[in-house]
């Protein structure tokens, strides 16, 4: 069955229509007729299973037949990901979405060489939200990651709730491998994983000096990527599966 996102102010089970975009899509793309089915998502969990009911102007118009509620993943993971050039970041903001990723921070680094007034980035914001929306349409994914609003890693740090763990990708000599972290994490807190983890991800040739020294200060931990230096929406791609099949699959 067709997938739809119906925002959670909108996904009132007795009332269920879709609009805009979604509508549009439902009817003039996919010519849904009554009698269909589909399935609506709020992004928080919610699923429910629903049957056309009728074409109301430019709405549609649907009955509940079920509804399921899916969990949370066992951990949060947020992707802070400096703007890569072209459209790699519509790329990563789908993948983020497919290997499970809570929530995407456009970051503007030092070395990102696409710049944004303030009006392209609320524009960018939107567009990589529906390239999320889609993403999660498709995969199946009933939590949608929100993006935020790019910004600098400065005013990210400053404006962030405390992680679990923070990670950032790096080139420095210094740097770990990730089982090696998550292993002392795991013995500092009596055998238990992370539930938040921060993954930083640099722009095309790494984050400043200053930018990476912002980044430990405020707690991150540099993480080695292996040998081979990664293209930037390969590094994303990565860090959130390796993180995925070491977290989100973790039994307590």
């Amino acid at each position: 069955m067709h997938r739809f996102y119906l925002p959670p102010a909108e996904c009132h089970p007795d009332a269920l229509r879709l609009t805009g975009t979604e509508a549009h899509h439902a009817r003039n793309v996919l010519r849904l007729q009554p009698g269909a089915k589909a399935v609506l998502f709020n992004g928080r969990g919610r699923e429910i299973t629903a049957e056309v009911t009728g074409l109301a102007g430019r709405d549609v118009d649907l009955r509940k037949l079920h509804e399921a509620t899916t969990p949370p993943l066992r951990c949060r993971i947020t992707l802070g990901q400096a703007i890569p050039k072209g459209k790699n970041m519509d790329f990563i903001v789908q993948k983020a979405v497919e290997i499970g990723a809570a929530e995407i921070v456009p970051i503007v680094s030092d070395r990102t060489i696409v710049r944004l007034a303030d009006d392209e980035a609320a524009q960018k914001q939107l567009k990589w939200q529906t390239v999320a929306i889609e993403a999660a349409k498709q995969c199946g994914q009933n939590w949608l990651p929100e993006v935020q609003t790019p910004r600098p890693l400065a005013q990210f740090f400053g404006e962030r709730p405390a992680f679990d763990l923070q990670l950032i990708g790096s080139l420095q000599s210094d740097a770990l491998h990730l089982k090696q972290i998550l292993a002392e994490y795991s013995a500092a807190h009596t055998g238990s994983r992370p539930t938040s983890v921060l993954m930083l991800i640099g722009p095309e040739g790494d984050f400043t000096p200053a930018e990476l020294n912002v980044a430990r200060a405020h707690g991150c931990r540099p993480i080695t990527l292996g040998p081979i230096i990664l293209r930037v929406e390969t590094a994303a791609i990565y860090c959130l599966s390796v993180l995925s099949y070491e977290l989100l699959g973790f039994e307590r």
